[in-house]
């Protein structure tokens, strides 16, 4: 086994253990460990650094992938070794001396409808700056070939350093406000340590000047700042704006919500590992007909694997908050919504991997700002009327018009879409199986209740996958079960 696909394991695995920890977190032990309101605030805090990340980081992080090949051994590359570690530090030092000077009227603005803000505003600069030199040191060992640790940093310590706080604070080692100092401090740490790695794997030499083609340099980041900052914005505008809008609680029962819903969209992040490099070589080589296949095929097996998970969710998500204390059932109706927006993402299949490789790539871009704009215009409309679930109806209406958009845009440029007739014979399944399952409960545990609910609903919609041979995929792995039970 080469390098590269040891690396893809172990970043695999790094992947899921972060995902598994993360649900514990967010699903049971912030929920029994810490009060709606503190842990509204944690939410609040880090989906605001979020959001300054990409910023503070300038961009390094990708153009430092992209560029440092370019540069053969020599003083060009330490001079763009040099700029590239020294460059967002012309981003966080004034953003830093902005905050010490306007500090009260930043902390203000941030605490007017949830006073308990206040005291800890400073900390959305420390955990931002501390997430963007760990994505700065990341890239420095990714261009060495040497992900597995920065992975496994950014999966899974942070979110196990996470657990032993709330555990902390359940013992009571520690209080609720220290929590979010020492939290602080978990993603400082986590800089400092990979810091330490990526100068293990290759100490960086120095020359103190900027490289010959700086400006292009320059240019890129700011694109990478745009493009990112768009992303980031996409995933937790929505937080910030129910922090400004709505009382501080929200924001936890918002956050338990999008999470169970984001399992959705877990196989489509594995298959585009796989598909991009396939729809790259397709579109090089200009084989349209192989290419519009793929499309479909991919956008069919990730509808048919994201419905099952959307049965599973929607269909066992008033039990699982049974278990869940407090008043977080209220979300409830975000998960659907959300979980909706999830599945439509599933449904695109390698449309994203089309664009990025098409001779509109720039595109994306654009739309990536409209759907930015999007988001925050309807937020603002709908939250303050519904509140998290407008947040999450807002949500809902932006991915379905961007995903539209992206698919418009691929067909009428191309001439392709990722739909058949066996699309929508997939849609009549999870209908089906939504309104048979949707007012059906167990009388036992809800955990049992959801183990048993789940073995039905899973034997009924992939029974119908196979009857109707809904995806060629899903049902090759069927057979192949069903070979290997047979031998048995």
């Amino acid at each position: 086994m080469g390098i590269v696909a040891r690396q893809t394991l172990k970043n695999t695995v790094s992947t899921y253990s972060g995902f598994a920890l993360g649900a514990v977190n967010t699903l049971f032990l912030y929920t029994n460990f810490l009060t709606e309101e503190y842990y509204g605030l944690v939410g609040y805090l880090l989906s605001t650094a979020n959001i300054l990340m990409p910023l503070f980081a300038f961009g390094v992080h990708n153009t430092m992938v992209k560029y440092f090949s370019f540069y053969k051994e020599g003083e060009e590359q330490r001079k763009f070794v040099f700029m590239m570690f020294v460059l967002p530090l012309f981003v966080i030092v004034p953003a830093g001396l902005l905050g010490i000077v306007g500090y009260n009227y930043i902390a203000a603005f941030l605490s007017q409808k949830n006073p308990v803000v206040r005291d800890y505003v400073w900390a959305i600069y420390g955990v931002a700056f501390a997430m963007a030199y760990f994505e700065v040191f990341f890239a420095w060992v990714k261009v060495h070939m040497r992900s597995t640790f920065g992975n496994f940093m950014k999966e899974v310590f942070s979110r196990a350093v996470v657990m032993i706080l709330l555990f902390a604070v359940y013992f009571n080692w520690i209080g609720v406000e220290r929590f979010v100092i020492y939290l602080m401090g978990m993603y400082i740490l986590r800089t400092l340590l990979m810091m330490i790695y990526a100068w293990k794997v290759q100490k960086p030499h120095f020359i103190r000047a900027f490289p010959v083609n700086a400006t292009q340099v320059w240019k890129y980041s700011g694109l990478i700042v745009l493009a990112g900052s768009i992303a980031v914005v996409l995933l937790d505008i929505d937080k910030f704006m129910i922090g400004q809008y709505v009382v501080i609680d929200n924001v936890a029962f918002y956050n338990v919500a999008v999470y169970i819903a984001m399992v959705i969209v877990v196989p489509s992040r594995a298959m585009h590992q796989i598909t991009y490099p396939m729809t790259a070589k397709l579109m090089n080589n200009n084989l349209r007909e192989e290419l519009g296949l793929l499309y479909k095929r991919s956008s069919l097996t990730l509808y048919v694997i994201g419905g099952l998970l959307f049965l599973w969710i929607t269909l066992n998500v008033g039990e699982l908050y049974r278990v869940i204390p407090g008043n977080y059932s209220d979300g409830i109706t975000v998960v659907f919504f959300i979980a909706v927006a999830k599945l439509s993402e599933n449904l695109m299949g390698n449309n994203n991997s089309i664009l990025f490789n098409s001779d509109y790539y720039r595109i994306i871009l654009f739309f990536g700002v409209f759907l930015a704009g999007l988001t925050v215009v309807l937020n603002m409309i709908f939250i303050p009327v519904w509140g998290i679930h407008g947040a999450a109806f807002a949500t809902l209406l932006a991915i379905l018009v961007y995903n539209s958009t992206k698919i418009g845009f691929v067909y009428f440029k191309l001439k392709m879409h990722p739909f058949t007739d066996k699309t929508w014979k997939t849609t009549l399944a999870i209908l089906f199986v939504l309104l048979v399952f949707g007012f059906w409960d167990f009388d036992f545990y809800p955990l049992v209740n959801i183990g048993l609910k789940s073995v039905l609903i899973g034997a009924v919609y992939l029974f119908l996958v196979y009857q109707f041979h809904l995806s060629e995929d899903i049902v090759e792995a069927i057979r192949k079960v069903l070979k290997k039970k047979a031998r048995r």
